[in-house]
């Protein structure tokens, strides 16, 4: 085979590979695309649209609701950083252990106006590691220098 046509078949697999992993990316990215928002975020959004989205804030003891079957909740999510921001959640799957007034928790669904519907429910694990005096993270009980 000629030298010339094997470098238009070069050249046209190439093509053909570097358009299929395009694609894989440019829908693999399109369809993992979701807000990570604190709740203050998530209530400035427009009403009126449902968004699918990521929500990080703190589970309140007040409107905190769970079913004797164990499984779901409904509960107010505050916001971390601005306690009179609040949003209803409601959950239906398994809640973890850790669930429980005052944690941190990130909730993933779908925002509806001031109510937002979990899919996912996962809660912030406790630091096992402390500052020391410098301010650097250690473990308990560490006297190293």
């Amino acid at each position: 085979m000629p030298k010339a046509k094997q470098g238009w078949m070069y050249a046209v697999a190439f093509a053909l590979v570097a358009a299929g992993v395009g694609y894989l990316v440019v829908s693999g990215i399109s369809q993992e695309k979701m807000y990570f928002l604190n709740v203050r975020e998530a209530l400035a959004m427009p009403a009126g649209q449902s968004h699918p989205a990521r929500l990080f804030g703190v589970v309140l003891a007040e409107g905190l609701e769970r079913p004797a079957s164990g499984l779901g909740a409904n509960f107010v999510l505050q916001d971390k950083d601005d306690s009179s921001q609040q949003i209803t959640v409601r959950y239906s799957g398994a809640v973890p252990d850790t669930f429980k007034p005052g944690v941190e928790v990130i909730v993933e669904g779908t925002l509806s106006g001031t109510t937002f519907d979990a899919t996912v429910l996962m809660t912030k694990c406790p630091s096992k590691y402390q500052k020391d005096e410098q301010g650097r993270m250690r473990p308990p009980g560490y006297t190293g220098s």
